[in-house]
C-alpha cells in the first residue's frame, strides 16, 4: 500500500474524504512535498527540500503540509515553524489551522494554532528564557533594539578612548554593522574586514577590543541584542545534551524562505535534527538576495548533503501568477546562473502580450515614458494599486518622483522612519525596560535624563550606584538628586516602584508609565499632539501581551513598519502607484511592473564586482521581473546620473544594456525605442555669403 493511502486509512471515513478533497486542491508537486513522510510507520524519513519557484503556491503547500500533519494525528505543540517575520508566522498557521479545522470536522473559531509558530529570533528569545537557569543567563535579560545596540557600541567606544584617536575611527553604527557581519556570518573578524568592510581593516586590533568590551558590557547589564539572539541559541545547541534536549521537544521543524537564512540559522537547524528526520524546508535559490543581512546561499544549495541522510527534493514549477512570455525571460536570465538547483517555470495563464524591453535616452525621459505608461494603463482599466516600479536602490526613483509630482499621480514609496526609531517611542519604551531590567543602563540612562535637572553626569551617577548595589530598585529609592530635580525625580521613583512591585498586573504597568511619561512628551516635543497618538496606539498594543516581558520581547522583534512621527500630508487618494526597491518588493506581486534602470553599473550594480556578488545582481533581477502577473517593462536608459562623493562630483554615464539580459534573451521582449527619432528635417540650401568666423574669434585677441 501507498504511504499516503496507509495514512489516510488511519483516520475515519469522513475525514479521510475530507482530507482527500482538501489534497484535491494541490498540483502532483504540492501534493508530493505534502504528503512525503507522513502518516506511515515506514514512510520517507528523510529531510524534504521544497524548490518553489517563484509564483508557484508556496504558502499553500506548506500550510497544507501543516495541516495534513494536525489531521493525521502530529500534536501542534510538536511542530516548529520558523518563518521571517510574526506576520508571516500568523498567516501561515491561520491558513494551516483553517485547513486543519476542515479536516478534522471542526467550527473555524476552534481550528487548530501552532503555537511554536515564529521567527528564528523570536523562538529563539522564548527557549533561552526557558533554559536561562541552564546557559547562565537571567531569564529578566531585556533585549536591545538596533538604535540601543548602537548607543551601547557608541559608550563602550568611547570608554576605551577609541573617539579621541588621531586618525579617524570607525562610527558606532559602522562598528555595529561589523559585528552584527562576523556574528551573523559566522566569519573571522579579518575575513570580515576584508570583503564587506575594507576601509576599516587597518583597526583589526582595535575592533576585537571594543567587541570584546561590548559583550562584556550587554552580560554585566543582562541584555541581548538582536544578533544575540541566535548567537546564544547557537550556542546553546551545540552542547549535545541540550541540542537532544530541545531537539526532542519537537517530531516536526518547518523553515520558509530558507534561501534568506544565515550560517547561525543553519548550525540551530542541524543541530536540533543531526539525522534531518522531521525537517522541511521551502525556498528558491534563485531570490537569494539579503546576502548584506549575512543570508547565505549555500544553505539552500548544500541543503540536500547536509544531514546524516540525504534529503529528497521536490521542486514546484508550475506558476500562478505571471504569463508564459514573462516566465520564458524570467527563466532565460536565471538560467545562466554558474549554480541553482535546476527547475523551470511554467503556466497556462493567458497571455497579454510579450514583455518589453525599453530604450529611452536618459533618466528624465525614463521617466516621462513610465509615467505616461501608468496612466495607459490606468485609463485602460489597471488601478494604480496594481502596477509598480521597482528599482535596484532608492535614488533611482528621484527622476520619476519628480515627475509623478508634476503630474499629480499619487504614490507611495516603500520606506521611511521605522515605529521603533520614534524618539517618542524608545522614552516610552525605555521606562517599560528600565522598570523590567533595573541593569540595562541604556535604558536607564533615556530615561532618567528626561527629568529635569538631571543631565548625563547624574544619571551616570545613579546607574553607578545601581550596578554596585545588592537591590539595584532600591538605590533608586535612595538616591538623592540635584536639588533642582527634587520634585521631579520623587515622581519618578514613586512611579518606577510601583512598576518594579510584583503585584502590579500587565497591562497595568503601561498604564502607569504612560501617565508618567505624557508630562515629559509635551514638555520636550512641539509636535506632542502628533505624537502622543503613537504613544497611545502603544499602550492599546500592550492589552493583547500577556506579560511586560512578552511585550517588550516581541515588540522589538517585530515592530510596527511606521510611524505618524513627522508625517508626510495624509494621503486623501483612494489609489497610489507603488515604488520600491526590488529588496522590499520580494514576496509581493502585481499585474504590471517596470523595472528601472536595468543597465551595467544599477543592474549589476557598480559595486558588485566578485562572482558571488555578480550571481546575486542576477537573482535580483529574476525577484524583480517574476512580481509581475501580466506586463513587464524593463528600462534601459542609455545615460543615466552618478551621485559621487569624490573631487569629480556627480556625473552622467553611458551604459549598455544590463549584461543579465543577453541578444538571445533580448529577442524574447518586444524591443520599443523611445521617443521616435524625429523625421529628417528638408534640405535648406547654405547661404550666398559665407562668413569667416573662426578668423573673427583669432583676430579678437591679436
Amino acid at each position: 500500500m501507498h504511504p499516503t493511502e496507509l495514512a489516510v486509512s488511519s483516520v475515519s471515513g469522513a475525514q479521510a474524504e475530507r482530507l482527500a478533497a482538501a489534497l484535491a486542491t494541490l498540483n502532483d508537486a504540492q501534493r508530493a512535498a505534502v504528503e512525503h513522510g507522513v502518516g506511515a510507520a515506514v514512510g520517507d524519513a528523510r529531510p524534504l527540500l521544497v524548490i518553489a519557484g517563484a509564483g508557484s503556491g508556496k504558502t499553500s503547500t506548506l500550510a497544507h503540509r501543516v495541516a495534513h500533519l494536525v489531521a493525521l494525528g502530529v500534536d501542534p505543540q510538536r511542530i516548529l515553524l520558523l518563518t521571517f517575520s510574526r506576520r508571516a508566522a500568523q498567516e501561515m498557521s491561520r491558513r494551516a489551522g483553517q485547513v486543519a479545522a476542515r479536516v478534522l470536522g471542526l467550527r473555524s473559531e476552534v481550528a487548530p494554532s501552532l503555537p511554536w509558530a515564529g521567527t528564528f529570533h523570536g523562538i529563539g528569545a522564548r527557549l533561552l528564557r526557558e533554559y536561562a537557569a541552564q546557559i547562565g543567563l537571567d531569564e529578566n535579560f531585556t533585549i536591545h533594539d538596533r538604535g540601543d545596540a548602537e548607543d551601547l557600541m557608541g559608550l563602550v567606544r568611547h570608554d576605551l578612548g577609541f573617539s579621541l584617536t588621531a586618525k579617524r575611527f570607525p562610527q558606532k553604527g559602522t562598528c555595529l554593522s561589523i559585528y552584527s557581519r562576523a556574528v551573523n556570518t559566522c566569519s573571522p573578524l579579518g575575513e570580515v574586514l576584508a570583503h564587506t568592510f575594507p576601509w576599516c581593516a587597518e583597526w583589526e586590533a582595535e575592533l576585537k577590543r571594543l567587541f570584546a568590551a561590548y559583550v562584556e558590557a550587554k552580560q554585566q547589564q543582562q541584555v541581548l541584542d538582536y544578533d544575540d539572539l541566535l548567537l546564544y541559541w547557537a550556542g546553546m545547541v551545540a552542547e549535545p545534551d541540550l541540542a537532544a534536549l530541545v531537539g526532542a521537544r519537537f517530531d516536526h521543524v518547518l523553515v520558509d524562505e530558507y534561501q534568506d537564512t544565515n550560517r547561525l540559522q543553519a548550525s540551530i537547524l542541524l543541530a536540533l535534527k543531526p539525522d534531518g528526520r522531521g525537517v522541511t524546508v521551502v525556498g528558491d535559490d534563485a531570490q537569494s538576495i539579503y546576502s548584506f543581512r549575512g543570508a547565505t546561499v549555500r544553505n539552500i544549495l548544500d541543503f540536500p548533503e547536509q544531514f546524516t541522510q540525504a534529503a529528497r527534493i521536490v521542486t514546484l514549477e508550475r506558476n500562478y501568477r505571471s504569463t508564459q512570455p514573462i516566465l520564458d525571460v524570467s527563466n532565460a536570465v536565471i538560467a545562466a546562473a554558474a549554480e541553482r538547483h535546476a527547475k523551470t517555470l511554467w503556466t497556462d495563464k493567458a497571455s497579454a502580450g510579450r514583455p518589453q524591453l525599453v530604450l529611452v535616452p536618459d533618466e528624465a525621459q525614463q521617466a516621462q515614458w513610465v509615467a505616461d505608461r501608468v496612466l495607459a494603463h490606468r485609463e485602460g482599466g489597471l488601478a494604480l494599486k496594481s502596477q509598480a516600479v521597482l528599482f535596484r536602490t532608492s535614488y533611482h526613483s528621484a527622476a520619476l518622483e519628480l515627475e509623478l509630482a508634476r503630474r499629480n499621480i499619487p504614490f507611495v514609496k516603500y520606506g521611511g522612519l521605522k515605529f521603533l526609531e520614534a524618539s517618542h517611542v524608545k522614552d516610552l519604551l525605555a521606562v517599560l525596560r528600565f522598570a523590567q531590567n533595573p541593569r540595562g543602563r541604556m535604558a536607564g540612562f533615556r530615561v532618567t535624563q528626561m527629568i529635569p535637572g538631571i543631565g548625563p553626569v547624574t544619571s551616570t551617577r545613579l546607574l553607578d550606584t545601581m550596578d554596585q548595589a545588592a537591590d539595584p530598585a532600591a538605590a533608586v529609592q535612595a538616591f538623592v538628586p540635584p536639588a533642582s530635580a527634587q520634585v521631579e525625580w520623587a515622581r519618578f521613583a514613586e512611579i518606577y516602584a510601583a512598576l518594579r512591585a510584583p503585584a502590579l498586573a500587565w497591562p497595568a504597568d503601561m498604564e502607569l508609565a504612560l501617565r508618567w511619561y505624557l508630562p515629559h512628551l509635551e514638555r520636550l516635543h512641539d509636535d506632542a499632539a502628533v505624537r502622543r497618538g503613537d504613544v497611545e496606539q502603544l499602550a492599546r498594543l500592550a492589552a493583547g501581551y500577556a506579560s511586560r516581558e512578552r511585550f517588550l520581547t516581541e515588540l522589538t522583534l517585530d515592530p510596527p513598519e511606521a510611524t505618524s512621527d513627522r508625517a508626510g500630508p495624509p494621503l486623501l487618494d483612494e489609489d497610489y502607484l507603488i515604488l520600491s526597491t526590488i529588496h522590499s518588493a520580494k514576496g509581493q506581486e502585481w499585474t504590471s511592473v517596470h523595472v528601472l534602470n536595468v543597465v551595467d553599473g544599477c543592474l549589476p550594480a557598480d559595486v558588485a564586482q566578485g562572482a558571488q556578488e555578480l550571481e546575486e545582481e542576477r537573482r535580483l533581477l529574476y525577484v524583480a521581473m517574476t512580481r509581475a502577473k501580466d506586463h513587464l517593462h524593463l528600462l534601459v536608459p542609455q545615460r543615466f546620473y552618478v551621485t559621487q562623493q569624490s573631487a569629480r562630483g556627480d556625473r552622467h554615464l553611458y551604459a549598455g544594456r544590463s549584461r543579465f539580459v543577453t541578444e538571445a534573451d533580448a529577442a524574447r521582449f518586444e524591443q520599443v525605442t523611445w521617443p521616435l527619432p524625429p523625421p529628417r528635417a528638408p534640405h535648406v540650401p547654405a547661404p550666398a555669403a559665407a562668413i569667416d568666423l573662426l578668423a573673427r574669434m583669432r583676430a579678437a585677441w591679436r
